[in-house]
C-alpha cells in the first residue's frame, strides 16, 4: 500500500518516496475525474492493469492510500 499526496497543478511532478508517492494532477476534483486521472498515472508508472490499483482510503481528500495489486 501507498500512502499518496495529490498536488493540483499543472507541473509534472511524481516523487517516490518509500511508500509515499506525491504527484500532480490537472484533472478538476469533482465527480470523480481528479481520482481518475490519479489511478491511471499510477498504472502507467507501476506498468499494470487499471483494474489492479484501488483507492482504500481517501476517496474526497489530497492525502489518499492507494493499494497496487
Amino acid at each position: 500500500m501507498y500512502h499518496v499526496s495529490v498536488k493540483f497543478n499543472s507541473d509534472e511532478l511524481f516523487i517516490i518516496h518509500g511508500n509515499e508517492i506525491t504527484l500532480s494532477i490537472k484533472s478538476a476534483p469533482k465527480h470523480g475525474k481528479a481520482n481518475a486521472e490519479l489511478l491511471k498515472k499510477l498504472s502507467r508508472h507501476f506498468k499494470v492493469d487499471l483494474s489492479r490499483i484501488r483507492i482504500v482510503s481517501g476517496m474526497t481528500s489530497r492525502k489518499k492510500i492507494v493499494e497496487i495489486l
